[in-house]
């Protein structure tokens, strides 16, 4: 290693050609320059401790780009730096130093050398020509005039600065110090310090303190216009003074105003309905005069972006070839004949006349029974965009219409961001659980969707916030509700109800392998050929393990099972399993349900009846018995008042016809009756259960049985006569589950069978009657028709 002569204060010393390498990030030192540094990596302290050690030179290069990556890159550091000396060091925390460093010489790069821990470089120094002629004398004059300038509006610096830069006599040493003191990024300083010709860098930093000058002057003059007119309170406002004049003298145009036409342009584009272009002009003049930083600019910008994002003319183009969407609505669901018709049905109107106004479909059943999936799948079939609303516990009418625009934060109702959403002006609409709508001191939502769902006014839709109306006559709207009794009846009016009922065991099973396992398999991570279930077991689970309408408690049950699986598959305990009845148990534990079929009994005083619920059809046990006591009749069970009625009914009617039906009259003075349904934790209600009651009691005032496997339903009156019942297809797809053979039903629900499955239809024999003797007959053994 040799050593080079450099220029040290007013003498010259000699420094090494290799010298450690510290990057300098954020800021340039030149020569002659003192600079504080904060050194935090643990590489560069070890590097200053041994510089301290010896003779305190440095080596400072500008890092152009920063890095996490130790070593440091010597591709990111530039080739031109300054050498400096540590004047002081002072280590304030144990991974922290902070140093006093005085540059001495600029240094160009020859070669990045690295041993075992610090970066070194062999450098050479460069020397400058220190020759001045008239036009270096007449730009250093020069520098020093702007120089001035600059200290004069900037009361910041301190004047020490300017007096030393007049004394300055060389002309390199003043175009360092100016450029160290001048507000210039970090390129240009750096630029400076890449510049060796003593002209070309007084005439740099001469250009950089000429740009300095201007930004100062103009800031002056912004301060002089908005003086006199800034206090405490109007701080923000002249602070948003200066941007503007600023942007006025650099030419830019302020935002508000680029804005403005910017909405301008969105509402030409969009080619709105006249009304609603109307509103959109009438609130951009408005926003024109407000001040950006207002509350109600906010409100009104937030309005326009909702007109102009808008689907007002956008549609997505019908699929209205009938077999494709056919074979799209068999694909996702089995059976459901009735909803599927009356979508074929729709389309192929659409396709006669394809202006047509979308129909209101509600689709009424117990949980589970493919309401909500099947909304879905008409979208598919339709071609059409898909958006669901989900109105349970819904109670704020502006859900449906809408907020007024009278604070910030307000919003379109539902329906409007729904459309917005899947950007076209024809979706379908699901409004799910629209039986569970409630109503409080916030308005009532069904009376919202009564304009909704009415074709003949939903053309014409108006949403409080925009306030313009919106055309819905081409959204098909489908709903969905588990009752219809909890469903205004002005409301109920506007809907074409298709009911879908309970599936068969059958059904169930088909459903179970076309779609439920296939599902579980693939969630699970399971492989086809790693499970597989048995009708048999699928049966079992159906009648053991659930006791539903619908399918969600059969997918929960099979995912368990799939889930018992892929647990065995993953610990390598099992490589495939199959279900079979002997082994539903070991995956899903004892059997839930206790098969009705069980509780039914031959015995006097005990009938079967058919009884309606949210969740499908049911069979209903009615117990009656006798005792000693003072003609008091009892009822128990969680009963309604309805179903009270019915009991009374009964036995007035066996005592008014106690001798036709072969009882003892004296029987009803010595003796107390009781009548009991189970499931006493459940309510229970309605009058078709009336014809069962009769049944259970006659039983036991006679002594004769009624058959086990028949069950019946009916409401029953004092004149005899047996009135029909709604909920015919739920009960006897109960009563087929339960595996009953005979099902005694009023006469008028004779056009009811229509809606019966032909399997259940073949396994079920069906018996009419309109008169309450001609039912006892029939359900106490005696057949008289």
């Amino acid at each position: 290693m040799t050593d080079q002569e450099i220029a040290v204060g007013n003498s010259t010393g000699k420094v090494p050609d290799i010298i450690p390498i510290i990057p300098l990030f954020e800021a340039v030192l030149f020569p002659r320059m003192v600079l504080p540094l904060v050194v935090d990596q643990e590489e560069s302290i070890d590097l200053i401790d041994e510089a301290m050690s010896k003779d305190r030179i440095l080596g400072l290069l500008v890092a152009k780009k920063n890095s996490d990556r130790i070593p440091f890159p010597t591709d990111y550091l530039t080739k031109i730096g300054t050498c400096t000396t540590i004047l002081k060091m002072a280590k304030t925390e144990e991974s922290k130093s902070q140093i006093l460093v005085q540059g001495l010489n600029r240094f160009r790069v020859i070669a990045f050398k690295r041993d075992e821990t610090f970066l070194k470089a062999h450098v050479k120094y460069l020397h400058e020509d220190d020759t001045k002629d008239n036009e270096v004398e007449a730009l250093m004059s020069n520098l020093v005039a702007l120089f001035s300038k600059i200290m004069g509006l900037s009361p910041g610096l301190p004047k020490e600065i300017l007096e030393m830069s007049r004394s300055v006599r060389e002309p390199g040493i003043l175009a360092d110090l100016i450029a160290s003191t001048i507000n210039a990024n970090l390129e240009e300083k750096w630029k400076i310090l890449e510049i060796l010709n003593i002209k070309e860098r007084l005439e740099e930093v001469t250009r950089l303190a000429n740009h300095q000058v201007e930004i100062l002057e103009l800031g002056n003059k912004i301060q002089n216009q908005v003086k006199g007119n800034i206090n405490r309170t109007q701080r923000e406002y002249y602070l948003r003074h200066k941007l503007k004049a600023i942007r006025e003298e650099l030419g830019e145009e302020d935002d508000s105003v680029v804005e403005i036409k910017e909405y301008k342009a969105k509402i030409k584009k969009k080619n709105l309905p006249e009304e609603a272009k109307k509103e959109a002009n009438r609130e951009l003049n408005r926003l024109s005069r407000m001040h950006p930083s207002s509350a109600e600019y906010t409100v009104a910008s937030t309005y326009l972006d909702w007109v102009t994002s808008l689907p007002w003319h956008d549609s997505t183009e019908d699929n209205l070839d009938i077999k494709k969407a056919r074979k799209i609505l068999d694909e996702d669901h089995y059976g459901l004949e009735k909803p599927k018709k009356r979508i074929i049905e729709y389309l192929a109107v659409r396709k006669l006349k394809p202006d047509s106004k979308g129909p209101i479909l509600c689709f009424a059943g117990p949980p589970g029974t493919g309401k909500t999936s099947l909304g879905r799948s008409i979208a598919r079939a339709l071609g059409r965009k898909f958006f669901k609303i989900s109105l349970g516990g819904v109670r704020d009418e502006a859900e449906i219409r809408g907020h007024r625009r009278t604070y910030v934060g307000a919003l379109p109702g539902r329906m409007i961001q729904g459309l917005r959403r899947v950007g076209s002006n024809n979706p379908v609409f699901m409004l799910d659980e629209i039986d569970k709508v409630g109503s409080d001191f916030r308005g009532d939502p069904s009376s919202a969707l009564l304009e909704v769902l009415d074709p003949e006014q939903n053309s014409y839709f108006s949403d409080h916030y925009l306030d313009v109306p919106f055309d819905l006559s081409k959204v098909m709207f489908i709903t969905t509700a588990n009752i219809l009794d909890t469903i205004p009846p002005a409301l109920r009016d506007r809907m074409e109800v298709l009911r879908l009922l309970g599936y068969t065991e059958d059904e169930k099973v088909k459903i179970a392998n076309r779609y439920l396992i296939p599902r579980q398999i693939e969630e699970n991570g399971l492989k086809p050929d790693q499970i597989s279930f048995t009708k048999g077991a699928l049966r079992k689970i159906i009648t053991c393990y659930t006791r539903e309408a619908g399918l969600r408690n059969l997918e929960r049950e099979i995912a368990a099972i799939c889930r018992g699986v892929a647990s065995g598959v993953a610990s390598e305990e099992v490589e495939s399993a199959q279900i079979m009845v002997k082994n539903v148990h070991k995956y899903l534990g004892p059997e839930k349900v206790f098969p009705e079929a069980k509780a039914r009994t031959s015995m006097a005083g005990v009938a079967t009846g058919l009884a309606w619920t949210e969740a499908g059809g049911e069979l209903m046990f009615i117990e009656a018995t006798s005792m000693r006591g003072s003609k008091n009749l009892t009822l128990t069970g969680y009963l309604g008042d309805v179903m009270k009625e019915s009991a009374a009914t009964a036995l007035s009617y066996i005592r008014s016809h106690a001798s036709n039906l072969g009882v003892d009259e004296g029987f009803f003075e010595n003796n107390d009756i009781h009548i009991h349904v189970p499931a006493g934790a459940i309510p229970k209600d309605g009058p078709s259960a009336g014809i069962t009651m009769l049944a259970a009691l006659v039983s036991l005032f006679t002594g004769r049985t009624v058959k086990k496997d028949l069950a019946m339903t009916g409401e029953i009156t004092l004149r005899g006569q047996v009135l029909p019942v709604g909920g015919v297809k739920e009960k006897v797809l109960a009563a087929h589950r339960a595996g009953i053979k005979t099902v005694v039903l009023p006469e008028w629900n004779r056009r009811d069978l229509e809606e019966i499955p032909k399997n259940v239809k073949k396994e079920i024999e069906f018996i009419f009657a309109d008169k309450m003797k001609d039912f006892l007959d029939v359900t106490l053994g005696k057949y008289k028709l």
